[in-house]
């Protein structure tokens, strides 16, 4: 299953479900539910985000996107952990309101449990259906965390609608809305900042720079490597680029082609990295270079 039909499939389990979910969260008048439809609301939002961002990405490079279009996705899941962060602070601010005015509460038990257990049902489909694309890219692991969230909020609704049943504790719903909160918030964070990472070009927390440097050094021929950059254009998507010196004999005897294919198959093979560029210097070139770093 692709990516795309993965996203489709999501959106439309999501979809039926938010509309169960804010009738029953009117019905019963129960915050935790109405927090759950929030998040499921961000969760379609993002998922159809996460969805748009993967068809733009698919686009071809061109002259003015020489990388094409894959950071869109990044962007996409920038847009969902925004909403995810907005949602967090919204349900928060509800659950403290209710507990400190716990009168005004009269929340239904049976249709609140009725509901949360068709959406914990609701939840593990979509998951099953994320699941496979989470560890390929930033923006389906985004729509895989936010449904992962929506998941432990219906456990959550459950347990609070079954403490209202059997004891009465209509409290138990505005607390079990902060637990949703709780649970959001710290996804959010993760995923904006992953998204950061991505967009500050930072290296990708998978790679380590001098265990690359001393792959291309053990490279027969090559002197030094400098001006070493590594970063993302999204995830699962690193890029490379370096200056390696190299010596002279090298260069004489037209050895710099079979080089090239051996420094680009081995940070392919070892690394990962489908699209490396190289800067081949002799070292009397390499001792002049103005500006010089690692």
């Amino acid at each position: 299953m692709t990516n795309r039909t993965r996203l489709v499939v999501a959106i439309a389990i999501v979809a039926v479900f938010l509309v169960v979910e804010v009738v029953g969260a009117v019905l019963s008048d129960s915050l935790a539910l109405l927090a759950d439809a929030g998040h499921m609301l961000s969760d379609l939002f993002g998922l159809t985000v996460a969805l748009v961002a993967l068809l733009i990405a698919a686009r071809p490079a061109t002259d003015r996107q020489t990388f094409g279009y894959q950071r869109a996705e990044v962007f996409g899941a920038l847009i969902n952990g925004v909403i995810l962060t907005v949602v967090a602070i919204f349900v928060a601010v509800e659950g403290v309101g209710r507990l400190l005015r716990p009168d005004d509460a009269e929340v239904l038990g049976t249709p609140m449990l009725v509901v949360a257990v068709i959406g914990l049902g609701a939840n593990v489909a979509s998951m099953l259906v994320l699941r496979g694309g989470s560890d390929q890219s930033i923006g389906m692991r985004g729509a895989y965390l936010e449904v992962l969230g929506d998941f432990f909020g219906s456990v959550t609704a459950i347990v609070a609608a079954l403490a209202i049943l059997l004891t009465g504790f209509v409290q138990a719903d505005a607390i079990a809305s902060l637990v949703i909160a709780a649970l959001i918030a710290p996804r959010a964070f993760m995923l904006l900042r992953d998204v950061v990472h991505v967009l500050s070009e930072s290296v990708p927390r998978n790679m380590d720079v001098e265990t690359i440097r001393e792959h291309i050094l053990g490279t027969p021929g090559v002197v030094d490597v400098h001006d070493v950059h590594v970063w993302a254009i999204t995830s699962g998507a690193p890029v490379f680029s370096a200056h390696v010196v190299v010596t002279k004999e090298l260069f004489e005897s037209g050895g710099t082609g079979a080089l090239l294919d051996e420094l680009g198959g081995c940070l392919s093979g070892h690394f990962d990295v489908a699209h490396s560029t190289f800067q081949l210097e002799p070292t009397e070139h390499a001792d002049h270079e103005e500006q010089h770093h690692r």
